[in-house]
């Protein structure tokens, strides 16, 4: 049975997810504010944390950095509740973190069944794909890890999603409107400018390696292969 903890000040909200994720056999606890999440979180390890971006003394992107932050609880699942207006937002908990986003208002049937997806993705480690390499740089989605010129690199979940999109579409190029709704899940009316700032960050982490990560001017990036060369 996984253990949902339930983040939000609404307390409506909060107590109508509760009984409906009870219903779908879910063990759950309720938070309506920061750190009272983060001290349940630490008392009783959740498997996913529903966690709304608004609350009255930390934010939910706060929330979520200190949970990437805490050893024990770092490999969480989180699934960030925003409204509609916010998806600048979603893609700064898309930085420090967060696996998945539900916007307000929705359906509560939905809710279960995304957390049900989200944690049969999480569960499926017969189907993981093996580690994927080139030059120096090697990716283990497995383990979550990246590593260049056989040092581990520290990446958000978002670069890592970025980077394993990028190496497992070897040369092709994908357009910046392509990576904000493969990657970031966001509608690609949004300002894709924000993909060139998450595309330098990466850059500057791939040290030797910064050039196999080409801009294709006035279209979007690829990675290419060095021995291609």
């Amino acid at each position: 049975m996984a253990h949902v903890l339930i983040v939000d000040d609404e307390r409506d909200l909060a107590e109508l997810i509760d009984f409906n994720l009870r219903g779908a056999g879910f063990s759950t606890r309720l938070a309506f504010t920061g750190e009272a999440a983060l001290a349940a979180a630490r008392e009783q390890s959740p498997d996913v944390v529903l966690l709304d971006l608004m609350l009255p003394d930390l934010s939910g992107i706060e929330v979520c950095r200190h949970l990437r932050a805490n050893s024990q609880l770092r490999d969480v699942l989180i699934v960030m509740l925003t409204a509609k207006s916010e998806e600048a937002d979603r893609i700064r908990g898309f930085e420090v973190g967060a696996d998945d986003y539900v916007v307000k208002p929705f359906s509560v049937r939905e809710l279960v069944l995304r957390l049900k997806a989200i944690l049969r993705r999480s569960t499926a480690p017969n189907d993981s794909p093996p580690p994927l390499a080139l030059g120096p740089l090697r990716l283990d989605v497995t383990a979550h890890r990246f590593y260049v010129d056989g040092q581990e690199t520290s990446l958000t979940a978002l670069e890592f999603r970025l980077m394993e999109h990028l190496m497992a579409r070897l040369g092709r190029v994908q357009t910046r409107e392509q990576l904000l709704e493969e990657v970031w899940g966001l509608s690609s009316a949004l300002e894709t400018r924000t993909i060139d700032t998450h595309v330098m960050r990466l850059r500057d982490k791939l040290g030797s390696a910064r050039a196999l990560l080409e801009t294709v001017r006035g279209v979007g990036y690829r990675i290419v292969d060095p021995a291609a060369g």
